[in-house]
């Protein structure tokens, strides 16, 4: 009998916000990943058709009154309650936090540039789907509240609540784990206008600069945590 293929929805809301290494990931493992522009379509796929969905991130905000925003969200909760692994990546992570009826709100600053987050429980260990410390890239002015009954999986020194996971099945990370030198360089691009020179804002020579040698460190717990979440 033919093992049954493994199907990725992943739903993108700009042109310089991608899959980035989750594409690698999907063709290491030989998985179908199926990328979609959520704000240009007029219908998002039947959640029965859905094996795992990652949403990614975007300059808006999951506040504005925006009519395919309102269908994602439906998406999304369908899909956590019929228990699908689901990814929410900067935006996605807050869209899948609002979901959980959590408040998701300006912080009052941009955190832009790569900053280290570490991963402490309430119980002061850290939990083992991402590693006790890591430096991904931020590129995000909102925050959000913890859900109920979620578990924080990562903070920043000016962000308490970074990562989280729920029931575990669905993980929402305000940052970009998934990033590559392509993707950084596509961001950059695509939102540099956002870079004002606050306190937690990297200029754009550092984040070009160092995104070589900040995203190989990254490969290696990206790939962990899509295991973990599709396993």
């Amino acid at each position: 009998m033919l093992a049954k293929r493994v199907r990725i929805h992943c739903l993108t809301h700009v042109p310089f916000e991608g899959p980035g290494r989750i594409s690698s990931w999907a063709a290491s493992r030989k998985y179908e990943l199926e990328v979609i522009r959520a704000d240009l379509c007029d219908a998002l796929p039947e959640v029965s058709a859905i094996q795992m969905l990652v949403v990614m991130g975007g300059p808006m905000s999951v506040n504005d009154d925006l009519s395919w925003l309102r269908r994602e969200a439906a998406l999304v909760e369908a899909c956590l309650k019929l228990e699908k692994p689901v990814l929410g990546v900067c935006l996605g992570a807050q869209l899948l936090a609002k979901v959980l009826g959590a408040r998701v709100y300006p912080s009052g600053l941009k955190e832009i540039g790569w900053w280290p987050v570490t991963n402490i429980s309430p119980a002061g260990e850290s939990v083992p789907i991402l590693p006790a410390k890591l430096t991904p890239l931020h590129w995000h002015g909102e925050t959000f509240d913890l859900p109920s009954g979620a578990l924080r999986l990562a903070r920043s020194e000016p962000i308490a609540n970074q990562a989280f996971v729920i029931n575990g099945k669905a993980v929402g990370v305000q940052f970009h784990l998934e990033a590559t030198p392509a993707s950084v360089e596509a961001i950059v691009a695509g939102a540099r206008e956002d870079i004002d020179g606050g306190k937690w804002q990297q200029a754009e020579a550092t984040l070009l600069e160092e995104r070589v040698a900040r995203c190989s460190a990254l490969e290696m717990p990206c790939y962990a945590l899509l295991d973990w979440l599709i396993a």
